[in-house]
């Protein structure tokens, strides 16, 4: 399956490089056409501080952040990302003047939950999400309403890729869109044109990775 893999480069920087894998992909939420390869922007730290860099252009100082929550297994991009907005000078609350970097924890019925001593970092605080993939909107969705529910105040959604624009009335600002990689297609299970066809799912896949069939 990875023989077929192809890249694309950012725009903004040459060396942001997404891999992806064409092909049928059964995510939790729906099927997608192509899968987005993120190991090594997760783990490297030179790909993840040019991530990080690129996402930072889109706040400007006046938008406070005080916590980004890292989703998708980010949190070495979310550490970068909070470095280079406290180098340009974004506004944070926080008494010890720096941007907490955290990472949620999922119930067993998919619920994104915030410990007792991770909710202050939440409650009464300017929070970014920053996300991997966004396909259908519906993890960030539930994510949104988890940040709200523990009184948060939602400044933004950055992510790595997204194929939409808005969720939940919140624009979405990413390295790379649908545009970038040609003839993306994200379905309902039922509605999926490939399962139609006969065609086999090559594997499941989620923020973690992806497992062949």
């Amino acid at each position: 399956m990875e023989k077929r893999m192809f890249k694309v480069y950012a725009e903004c920087d040459d060396k942001i490089v997404l891999k992806v894998i064409p092909g049928h992909f059964a995510t939790p939420q729906s099927h997608i056409t192509h899968y987005i390869d993120m190991t090594t922007m997760k783990a490297r730290a030179s790909e993840a501080s040019r991530i990080a860099r690129a996402l930072s252009r889109n706040y400007e100082t006046s938008t406070p952040v005080d916590t980004i929550v890292c989703m998708d297994g980010l949190q070495v991009v979310g550490a970068y990302l909070a470095e280079e907005l406290t180098k340009v000078g974004v506004l944070n609350m926080n008494a010890h003047q720096t941007i907490y970097v955290i990472e949620p924890e999922f119930n067993s019925i998919g619920q994104m939950i915030f410990r007792d001593n991770m909710q202050p970092m939440i409650k009464g605080k300017n929070v970014l999400l920053l996300n991997g993939s966004i396909t259908t909107g519906e993890t960030l969705s539930r994510a949104i309403e988890s940040v709200l529910y523990y009184g948060g105040i939602i400044q933004g959604v950055a992510a790595v890729f997204s194929a939409v624009n808005k969720v939940a009335g919140m624009e979405i600002r990413s390295v790379f869109t649908q545009r970038d990689v040609p003839n993306y297609g994200t379905y309902k299970n039922s509605e999926c044109p490939l399962c139609k066809r006969g065609e086999k799912i090559d594997a499941i896949v989620n923020s973690y990775g992806y497992s062949k069939l």
